[in-house]
């Protein structure tokens, strides 16, 4: 925790998906936006195996997945949707490489966290690898030994870069509270103790003990303070689904030195606001708490609400612009 608690995030970043699938566009729009901050893009739109849980079950080590009509299954070796998503991981890393010759700043790179994973994934009879303690613990060891590899590969790519991992979380509540759908559509699965899910997340953010990890999820109630105890650095959110439920917890954070990677800037295709508007709700939220204006350029990264996978690519562009502005406006008139 020492580590990440030191770190010091640059003002603006995006969240991870961009549309199309052309990765050399991708990687110069990813890399041109955030000269501090650029990340690893990923294109959904290519089809399975670069979606988020494909790309991320490419990257299990001895446990390896496959499409069925149902989604992603675990097989028992790796079949042409395993080759399809590495291939096209190596592509992104291939491009990413090329546009940042040199780059000694911040750079960030994602994949999909245990929970979401286990909820998602099928295990052979079907049902979701939540079904099962065990095989909970296997996908998180698994996705352990891959992240460790992954990160290693991209500072071969860009020795220079100070890594920031993200992981995205979209069905950690859900988990936690039960909402998962068994396979028959007609139950869900019991909600997993929250004792469990902080320690596989805890297991999952060491693996990049030398640096930040952040925890992105575009749902709404995140669990701040559980995901501050497994080690995150910082957390990601979609900014407009905060209530003043969340008060105290984010609060707690920055007030402890989490990070919030707020996102303020819609994901589709939309009318923005002039920058100062769009960060206008985290100046409100900042008075409600009571914390010092100065510390907001600190505890406080822009970032769309949520990938941009479903945006134009023209809007794309505008959207990460704008998050650099609105950052800068930030910091400029915290008040």
């Amino acid at each position: 925790m020492s580590a990440n608690s030191q770190f010091t995030f640059a003002a603006a970043t995006g969240v991870g998906s961009l549309p199309g699938g052309d990765a050399r566009e991708a990687a110069r729009t990813a890399t041109g936006s955030f000269e501090d901050f650029p990340f690893l893009p990923e294109l959904p739109a290519r089809g399975p195996g670069a979606d988020m849980i494909g790309r991320s079950a490419g990257m299990l080590v001895e446990m390896y997945a496959r499409v069925e009509p149902s989604g992603w299954r675990l097989g028992d070796r790796p079949g042409r949707d395993t080759k399809r998503a590495r291939s096209w991981l190596g592509e992104d890393l291939d491009a990413l490489e090329e546009f940042t010759q040199g780059y000694e700043g911040q750079l960030k790179v994602q994949a999909v966290g245990p929970w979401t994973l286990a909820a998602a994934l099928e295990l052979r009879n079907g049902e979701s690898v939540l079904s099962d303690a065990g095989a909970c613990r296997d996908l998180a060891g698994s996705l352990a030994e891959g992240l460790r590899e992954h990160l290693a590969e991209v500072r071969r790519r860009v020795p220079g870069a100070q890594f920031v991992l993200q992981l995205d979380e979209p069905s950690l509540i859900a988990v936690l509270r039960g909402h998962v759908r068994t396979a028959s559509g007609y139950r869900t699965h019991r909600a997993v103790d929250r004792q469990v899910v902080e320690s596989a997340l805890r297991d999952v953010v060491g693996v990049h003990a030398d640096g930040p990890v952040v925890v992105h999820s575009c749902a709404p109630d995140v669990p701040f303070a559980l995901l501050r105890r497994a080690g995150a650095a910082a957390v990601s959110f979609d900014f407009s689904l905060l209530t003043e439920r969340d008060d105290d917890a984010i609060g707690e954070a920055v007030e402890g030195g989490t990070r919030l990677f707020a996102g303020v800037v819609p994901g589709t295709d939309s009318g923005l606001s002039d920058p100062a508007g769009s960060v206008m709700g985290v100046r409100t939220l900042w008075r409600r708490l009571g914390l010092h204006p100065g510390l907001l350029a600190e505890a406080v990264t822009v970032t769309p609400a949520c990938g941009l996978a479903g945006a134009s690519p023209e809007y794309a562009r505008r959207a990460l612009a704008h998050c650099v502005q609105a950052a800068r406006s930030l910091a400029d008139n915290p008040e």
